[in-house]
């Protein structure tokens, strides 16, 4: 058994930039032992301060997309400009083990190497969207630990492009030409958070279908209502296979925090994005704590079967559970 380590010796380990310590400290935050959270929230707290400097960007697109080979060209491009970079691939969980599919860390060989890099596959569990309950305060870790650049990769389905967007400060989609109609499929609300739209695969005779496809996201963007932050949501493609057209990203997001710093937007969303993130935990917390109470699990499951035998309507059930004192 590994001997839980100090708060002495994560604060000391993180200060030095250790991965092992890292890794270790993320490890007790996505604990759900008691004893874990309480020393997980001491050293969040104690860390905080030395938090916030890293630019955060969340990449989301379908699967098939290309993320994994997209992810490690561009990290390597970050990391070649010695920046240190941390992914965080929100990995689908499995339901036996609960445990993390590793399949992100395996198919990014050369960026798991690099030095200045540091890939940690987070299982979703149960949270919205398959998006790790946990991943807000590995992003606090990892910036803690003197990480410049944290990319938050979705799994591309459901709500987890909502839930990254609300904890990034750059929100790229990578886009798939020549896929079928390109818009039809397209959530208007997914398009609505792009700070930039990437039409990925735009080689091997699929120029002209991403350039096609780049016009009409262009001509789709316009109609959206313009963002509170004066940015206007940019339209690229490029082929990550060939390394083509990777810089040009990295470009777009510098300039977009330029525009944003000097205008103070960048800090604001930061301020709205800790307030919201507050109010989920309460949430969460209230959940937890009404479904662990004793006389609600003893009442639920014949709540539950009433309600499937329309013995009951499903609204005065929760009506009467909600009753019970906590």
């Amino acid at each position: 058994m590994t001997r839980r380590l100090t708060i002495e010796q994560y604060l000391e380990g993180i200060r030095l930039q250790d991965k092992f310590v890292l890794s270790r400290a993320i490890t007790l935050i996505e604990s759900e032992l008691i004893s874990d959270n309480e020393l997980a929230s001491q050293l969040i707290e104690l860390l905080l301060p030395h938090t916030g400097k890293a630019i955060r960007i969340g990449i989301t697109g379908v699967p098939g997309v290309g993320k994994s080979t997209f992810i490690e060209v561009f990290g390597r491009l970050i990391t070649g400009t010695g920046k240190k970079l941390a992914v965080l691939a929100i990995d689908p969980s499995s339901k036996q083990t609960r445990g993390s599919i590793m399949g992100d860390k395996t198919r990014m060989d050369e960026l798991g190497r690099d030095r200045l890099a540091f890939i940690r596959p987070s299982p979703s569990g149960n949270s919205l969207g398959g998006v790790s309950r946990k991943t807000r305060e590995t992003m606090l870790l990892c910036e803690a630990a003197g990480y410049d650049v944290i990319l938050i990769e979705t799994v591309g389905v459901g709500q987890s492009e909502t839930a990254v967007h609300s904890m990034v400060d750059f929100f790229l989609l990578l886009m798939l030409a020549g896929a079928g109609d390109e818009l039809q499929g397209m959530k208007k609300g997914i398009m609505e958070m792009a700070d930039a739209v990437v039409i990925n695969k735009a080689d091997e005779g699929n120029e002209r279908k991403a350039h096609l496809a780049k016009v009409e996201y262009q001509s789709a963007l316009h109609l959206l209502p313009p963002n509170e932050n004066t940015w206007s949501p940019k339209v690229l493609t490029c082929s990550a296979l060939r390394k083509i057209g990777i810089e040009e990203i990295w470009g777009i997001i510098n300039d977009y925090q330029i525009v944003t710093k000097n205008n103070g937007s960048f800090y604001k969303k930061r301020q709205a994005q800790n307030k919201a993130w507050m109010h989920e935990v309460i949430k969460a917390e209230l959940e937890r704590q009404f479904y662990n109470h004793p006389q609600v699990r003893e009442m639920l499951r014949d709540k539950e079967e009433k309600v499937e035998n329309n013995e009951i309507h499903a609204v005065n059930a929760a009506m009467e559970l909600l009753k019970i004192k906590i």
